[in-house]
């Protein structure tokens, strides 16, 4: 299991830069393919609901061969079309490439949170933060790397290709470690609940959570520059600086996280992390200037870290049995909140003003509190419910 954990927190890093290293060199991806402004929307719309759609054919594929099976095909195939977003000119090849990835990336997020809530249930703690928290070093390697190679001014080929030629074994390797992918049994209370599958109806709360933490999410990536520069009166060097803030306490965050969790149980952990981001919104909308902003953007990867990860364990927590449907499911409203955010709140900052725009994701994770108690019960220490003895009968 120790190495099955190694190598699933490796799968999240290599993603983590992957994903970095597209989503922050949009610009230059626009202007290789001739991709128009009013086109772009368009495209970017359709990356995460073709991840959403492998998200949902995931299910059926990880209850065939397994999420590890997935995860070692998918991992490669991202890592590819990422180079493929590189290496076309024609914007038909940047079509086939951009939904390649969506579809790759679909699959890769399900199996790689299939498994690691298997792992954590494995393990009878909490460790779904660590994965995570791999992620966001991931990412914040991954912008370093983009910004690297936008200021050296190199071609995206010449960017992405020797990344690839580094990540793509490193996770090859990986992969012949990974584990976790069986499940764990479960007593006879939790068969029953596992016989009926995966009621909609309970799993509602937390895609209601999933989507409300990537609304919250996606406002930070795609408004954070804009707000600080254009409403707060920002210089242009200091709106770089609010989502590299963001992404830092991010990492804090989730890397502090399973600890709280041990100690003081996942549904304290997710309140508080729900009040955190809700004040982080509130800070931003109300800043006076922009270091004001800037310390909000801040409070809010500390707050917003812990609601996705937190998520994907209760739902392991909620259908112990059936979990991989349950993550798969689940996932796709990561895709809803992404498509969600960003254009709600650039229509409410037109429409009225990017300051009172913000106070709807404020409001949106505050409910979160509301469905706090779905994350495990005040005593439950390790976020899923998965405690196992530590000691065995000799008789």
């Amino acid at each position: 299991m120790r190495r099955g954990r190694v190598s699933l927190a490796v799968a999240f890093f290599v993603q983590g830069v992957t994903f970095a290293l597209l989503v922050t060199r949009i610009p230059a991806v626009q202007d290789r393919y001739g991709i128009s402004d009013g086109l772009l929307p368009a495209f970017l719309a359709a990356v995460p609901v073709l991840a959403g759609v492998a998200s949902v054919a995931t299910e059926k594929l990880a209850a065939r061969a397994g999420p590890a099976a997935v995860l070692r095909w998918a991992q490669p195939l991202v890592l590819l079309a990422l180079l493929g977003v590189g290496a076309g000119s024609e914007l038909w090849q940047a079509a086939l490439v951009l939904g390649g990835f969506g579809l790759a990336v679909g699959a890769l997020d399900a199996a790689m949170n299939m498994l690691g809530v298997n792992l954590q249930r494995a393990y009878g703690r909490s460790i779904m933060l660590g994965f995570h928290a791999s992620y966001s070093l991931g990412g914040i390697l991954g912008a370093s790397l983009a910004w690297a190679g936008a200021y050296g001014d190199l071609t995206l080929l010449m960017s992405y290709l020797p990344v690839v030629a580094v990540l793509l074994p490193a996770a090859l390797a990986a992969s012949r470690w990974y584990a976790g992918g069986d499940r764990v049994p479960v007593n006879g209370s939790e068969a029953g609940r596992a016989a009926g599958g995966v009621p909609f109806r309970l799993l509602l709360p937390l895609c209601l959570v999933m989507s409300f933490a990537y609304i919250g999410d996606s406002t930070v990536s795609n408004w954070s520059a804009k707000y600080l520069q254009d409403v707060l009166g920002g210089s242009e060097e200091l709106a770089t600086v609010p989502y590299n803030a963001y992404m830092v306490t991010t990492l804090l965050g989730r890397a502090a996280g399973d600890p709280a969790v041990r100690r003081f149980g996942a549904a304290a952990v997710v309140r508080g992390g729900a009040v955190l981001a809700a004040l982080g919104f509130a800070v931003v909308a109300v800043a006076p200037a922009a270091w004001a902003g800037l310390a909000g953007f801040t409070v809010l990867g500390l707050g917003l870290s812990v609601l996705v990860p937190q998520t994907f364990a209760a739902a392991g927590r909620l259908f112990p049995g059936d979990s991989d449907a349950a993550v798969a499911r689940l996932n796709v409203f990561n895709y809803v909140g992404f498509l969600i955010g960003s254009p709600l709140v650039g229509a409410l900052g037109e429409a009225w003003s990017y300051r009172g725009a913000m106070l709807v994701p404020m409001v949106l994770v505050l409910v979160t509190v509301v469905y706090a108690t779905s994350f495990g019960a005040r005593g439950a220490r390790y976020g899923g419910g998965h405690e196992r003895p530590h000691t065995v009968d000799v008789g």
